[in-house]
């Protein structure tokens, strides 16, 4: 029989590293966001509450924020849209699957900074491939209306493929002999994919929507290679913007304050899609 006593001293080493390394930084930053830290000038002063409202009516949080929501929302639909049908047809038997799949995986494996930076050359308004293809002059990074759909249709390009693994790997759990049976009893493509595929595919979609919204909503990297945050501030997330104040003006107190807000926004969200998994799965 297993001792729990000694199964508690054999995890307890990990769990204080993961202590100290999680709980510690974050209970630093609620500290900070109480008060007024400016490096520069030399000031530490307890203010409270004061930089939750000042947040409150800061017009570039409150368009960073718009940003966020657009680019998490604009690009995790397209995604799940795009991986699922990706992943349809990539369950199906056919010659060369195997290098299907490791082809569409490739834009997944590539760092983000690289394929940021690539996709920053094709969206070059004088030079860049994209306009030479469309027989068009785009300024895509320029424009306030063009940069943030650029930055969607990258990251698009980045992490559908991860929607296509977890979505794969759902279909392959699903039993073909429901499938068997539904073509037995003349059910068509769209009714199989309706009544069976979509129902039990339920639970992993719900996973794929929780990793990808988070991971969108944090969005930093992306943004910070294309554009910046600009054009006037048209691309700036809130990610980007509590770099900008925490490591370009170095008012630690202000920039906590922002993390927290994300923090937040990113715990509700994870609360949000874990009570739709948790009503999705089966008594």
């Amino acid at each position: 029989m297993i001792n729990k006593d000694r199964g508690i001293r054999y995890v307890a080493p990990a769990l204080a590293v993961l202590l100290l390394i999680t709980a510690y930084p974050v209970f630093y930053v609620l500290y900070l966001s109480l008060h007024r830290e400016l490096l520069i000038f030399k000031i530490s002063k307890f203010i409270g509450p004061d930089n939750f409202f000042f947040l409150f009516q800061d017009d570039r949080f409150w368009n960073a924020l718009k940003n966020t929501v657009y680019f998490s929302t604009l690009s995790v639909s397209v995604e799940l849209a795009l991986g699922l049908c990706i992943a349809l047809l990539l369950n199906r038997s056919f010659r060369l699957k195997g290098v299907t799949r490791a082809v569409v995986l490739l834009p997944w494996a590539i760092p983000t900074v690289v394929s940021a930076r690539m996709w920053e050359l094709i969206f070059n308004s004088d030079f860049g491939v994209l306009n030479y293809l469309l027989g068009a002059h785009i300024n895509w990074l320029g424009s306030p209306s063009w940069a943030i759909h650029a930055a969607i249709l990258v990251d698009i390009w980045k992490t559908t493929p991860f929607v296509v693994i977890l979505l794969t790997a759902g279909l392959q759990i699903i039993p073909g002999e429901l499938y068997r049976a539904a073509r037995t009893d003349g059910a068509g493509a769209w009714k199989v994919f309706r009544t069976i595929t979509l129902p039990l595919l339920l639970p992993v979609i719900l996973v794929v929507l929780l990793f990808r919204t988070l991971d969108a909503f944090r969005v930093f990297d992306v943004i910070y290679v294309l554009t910046g945050g600009g054009p006037a501030n048209a691309t700036e997330t809130l990610s980007l913007y509590a770099y900008k104040i925490l490591f370009q003006t170095l008012q630690f107190g202000y920039g906590s304050a922002i993390s927290v807000m994300v923090f937040v926004c990113t715990g509700c969200i994870s609360v949000f899609y874990i009570k739709l998994m948790t009503g999705s799965t089966p008594r």
